[in-house]
């Protein structure tokens, strides 16, 4: 968080959603992913300031329009959080040093990388 950073703006996230279409529901997994960002931030108190999507199969984060999107928007400093579904909507579990470039970026820039599926959210929903 930068020093000119109120209060209020600590509060703002974005949903970044980037999820697998299944064929007989291609919709759902974005769905939920959607659902329960909303809930998540909902329960923490963090305002969605905005939902990026992306499509799946890129396991490059940075190589995604939406990323850097999100990248952009955590530059700036107008989010402090990126609420996110679980780890491999950021990066696939092949690909996780792609993931844990990405959390570390976003974390030296003061924005704090939340995972809002249920299992991972009850642990504090927080990569440390």
């Amino acid at each position: 968080m930068s020093a000119g950073t109120s209060q209020d703006d600590a509060a703002a996230a974005v949903l970044y959603v980037c999820a697998d279409r299944g064929i007989l529901m291609p919709d759902l997994a974005a769905e939920r992913a959607e659902e329960e960002g909303h809930a998540f931030a909902e329960q923490h108190r963090l305002t969605i300031t905005e939902v990026i999507t992306d499509g799946y199969g890129e396991p490059d984060p940075a190589r995604r329009t939406g990323w850097q999107w999100v990248r952009k928007l955590a530059e700036a400093g107008t989010v402090a959080a990126v609420l996110v579904r679980w780890p491999a909507a950021i990066a696939p579990e092949a690909a996780h040093e792609f993931r844990h470039r990405e959390t570390n970026w976003l974390q030296e820039h003061g924005v704090r990388v939340r995972y809002t599926w249920a299992p991972l959210a009850e642990a504090g929903g927080e990569v440390r």
